[in-house]
């Protein structure tokens, strides 16, 4: 898949763009990945997020083992274009400790 602004994506020194998926029904923000240009496209492609896992250098597809998927609804770039938004459908909770949210340690 060619994209015109997939060649304007701001990778990182080490091929990365941060990755924020949100639940596309209620807006909460679920979790926060990494993204090279092999998982953007092919998240992009085939509509199921895909993320690359800094730990086993190599592309995971989300949900791959615990079921818990999410299916893109829509996918945008920042202004700066060095980070990217996944509207989502998730299916089961999106942290790996069985939260809904990554998000859910209250610093306040």
């Amino acid at each position: 898949m060619t994209h015109p602004l997939l060649d304007e994506v701001e990778f990182n020194a080490d091929g990365l763009v941060a990755a924020i998926a949100q639940c596309a029904d209620t807006n909460d923000v679920l979790m926060l990945a990494w993204m090279n240009r092999d998982a953007l496209t092919q998240t992009l492609v085939t509509g199921r997020v895909t993320y690359f896992s800094r730990s086993r250098q190599e592309l995971w597809r989300k949900g791959e083992t615990s079921g818990h998927t999410q299916k893109l609804i829509s996918a945008y770039l920042d202004c700066d274009m060095d980070a990217i938004l996944l509207k989502v459908k998730q299916t089961g909770p999106a942290c790996h400790t069985g939260a809904q949210s990554c998000f859910f340690r209250d610093l306040t």
